[in-house]
């Protein structure tokens, strides 16, 4: 899931290293008595009444005509473009495409495979409840495992970054690079752009980003009420925008229709079954995706786990709080790296400068550009990898020190800065979680709610307030989404870092209890985004359980975890090379929440 404008749809910056149902009928049938599209009655499993889709068009799933509209012609794979085109633009500064990281990575230690990778389109229908009607086209690219389909070949691997708004195309190729040689043979894994997501077709974008981002914004913690009325104008023009553009899309952007989408990818690959391997909101999407197609799941792995019990409201109310208390970590760390950054010897005296320099650059923006709310989107990344600390570290030194904002304003260009591509994360990030679930309609309420949670986790709460506020005006109403939680799984595999701001360890236990063959893997830190980037224990129960579904760890306790692993070690305190900065790892980038 994601926070931070500027770090938009889960923040682009997860930086990596510095561098996102059946019921009684279809339980019964065998995918060989039912044709690929005939789920309706898988809607309906595993929550039966308690899933009350309202009346609007996207939801009339139990009214389908039985198949999702005409004969799909198979997909016709070939070479992908560019690596910028597939995701339509590249950052251009420290954070360049995953392709190049993981390529640079490979030159800094140890041989990383270069997988090569295919591409193709799938039409999919806008509304599900009218099959016939209108389609819309989404982005597939594929890494073919070298297993023949007669050897040892496991099928399909589908791999989502999170967000809403993370394209996945650049994680798939992270992945299949990633995994251990002998299991990322078994597997094709395929990466898809879902509905509104560049380069799928319709691609969203609701403003001009340069004009309606230019930095300095206005500050996100206001001062008063003519500057809280400007915040909740700016939140109105934006979701006015998106409505005057996309009226006939918005109401049928939704994780219920992104995991019809993914059923829809099975099928076009013929495969009975799919496997899964979703970060942050990726969770859900994977959560949901098996409570409606429970006999299509070979294998799912949920990591960084998004909290099943909680609206998006109440969900980005507890990140405030997770993500003032891993912004705490941070100044803790540097207090005790005090001989090198000098910032204080204590996390009060360090978050004293801090607020301090926040107050500053109101007045007096870091080389014209980088004011308090472009500070909140560059320090924010902080919370979603602790890689990214000596940087923010020296960012900070350098400025408070020597008045020299270079680093500064460095990182927001790579980190922060709202590009065209950016834009569209950011757009169906709100499209899909304005969707899915009601949000308060009273400015009142939100302002009430931010101001009590901003003297107990001020780092968060009126930024993320903020950076969702377009809920509030949304032009299409929250829904009613699907209930997660099923019996009718194979083993499922469950990642989550202990203090992991966007996505708070509650979160990973309320989904293990709604998944009773759910096993969880627990490690030390705040990373988000865990598997594949490091942690040489939790690899290995990844790779363990990829090879064979009956290999994760027992199930223990109410609170307990299957098995526990150390956290990443701490970041070193050092001058840092900022021409070479991120791409120690490229995962953290494509993770999106």
């Amino acid at each position: 899931m994601k926070r931070v404008v500027g770090v938009v749809a889960g923040v682009a910056a997860l930086v990596a290293g510095l561098a996102v149902p059946g019921g009684a009928a279809a339980q019964g049938a065998t995918p060989r008595e039912r044709p690929w599209g005939e789920q309706g009655g898988e809607h309906r499993a595993g929550h039966g009444a308690e899933h009350r889709p309202d009346h609007r068009a996207d939801h009339r799933a139990d009214h389908w005509a039985g198949r999702w509209g005409p004969p799909q012609r198979p997909l016709e794979w070939r070479p992908c473009p560019s690596q910028d085109a597939l995701g339509e633009t590249s950052s251009g500064g420290l954070l360049d495409s995953a392709a190049s990281r993981t390529s640079r990575d490979a030159s800094r230690g140890g041989a990383r495979r270069e997988p090569g990778q295919e591409c193709a389109t799938l039409d999919v229908p806008l509304d599900y409840s009218e099959p016939y009607g209108q389609r819309i086209s989404l982005a597939l690219n594929r890494i073919r495992g070298t297993v023949s389909r007669d050897g040892n070949h496991l099928g399909v691997l589908l791999v989502n970054p999170g967000g809403p708004g993370g394209e996945g195309l650049s994680l798939a190729g992270y992945v299949a690079a990633r995994l251990p040689a002998d299991v990322a043979a078994r597997f094709d894994v395929v990466g898809f752009a879902p509905r509104g997501v560049a380069p799928s077709r319709p691609a969203l974008s609701c403003v001009d980003p340069a004009r309606f981002f230019a930095a300095p914004r206005p500050d996100n913690v206001p001062r008063d009420d003519a500057d809280e009325q400007v915040l909740a104008g700016r939140a109105r023009q934006y979701a006015e925008g998106c409505g005057n553009r996309w009226a006939w899309f918005l109401p049928y952007l939704t994780t219920e229709n992104n995991a019809r989408d993914m059923d829809a990818i099975r099928a076009a690959l013929g495969e009975d079954r799919i496997s899964y391997l979703g970060y942050s909101y990726g969770t859900y999407l994977g959560a949901v995706y098996a409570t409606l197609f429970p006999r299509r799941v070979r294998r799912l792995v949920l990591d960084s786990v998004v909290d099943p019990d909680v609206d998006w409201y109440d969900a980005n109310i507890a990140q405030d709080r997770s993500f003032d208390r891993r912004h705490r970590d941070f100044l803790a760390w540097l207090a005790g790296h005090d001989d090198v950054y000098r910032l204080g010897a204590s996390q009060a005296a360090v978050s004293y400068a801090w607020y301090a320099l926040r107050a500053r650059l109101r007045d007096r923006p870091a080389g014209g550009v980088v004011g308090p709310s472009e500070l909140d989107d560059v320090f924010s990344n902080g919370a979603y990898t602790d890689r990214l600390w000596p940087y923010l570290a020296a960012a900070f030194s350098a400025y408070v020190h020597r008045g020299d904002p270079s680093i500064l304003v460095r990182l927001f260009h790579s980190e922060a800065e709202i590009d065209a591509e950016k834009e569209n994360a950011y757009a169906v990030y709100l499209g899909v979680e304005c969707r899915d679930t009601p949000w308060p309609r009273s400015w009142a309420r939100w302002h009430d709610d931010t101001r009590r949670l901003h003297a107990e986790a001020p780092f968060m709460a009126w930024p993320n307030a903020v950076y969702n506020a377009p809920c509030a005006f949304w032009p299409e109403k929250g829904g009613t989404p699907v209930k997660v939680g099923t019996a009718q799984l194979p083993p499922i595999l469950l990642i989550q870092a202990q203090r992991d701001a966007a996505t708070p360890y509650e979160g990973a236990l309320r989904m293990r209890r709604r998944f009773p063959t759910a096993r969880l893997v627990t490690s030390g830190g705040g990373n988000h985004g865990v598997s594949l980037a490091g942690n040489a224990c939790v690899d290995r129960y990844l790779a363990a359980y990829l090879r064979d579904a009956t290999a994760p760890p027992q199930r223990r306790g109410a609170r307990g975890t299957g098995a526990s692993c150390p956290a990443d070690p701490s970041p070193r305190a050092a001058p840092v090379d900022m021409a070479t900065a991120p791409g120690a790892a490229a995962h953290e980038s494509a993770v999106r929440r």
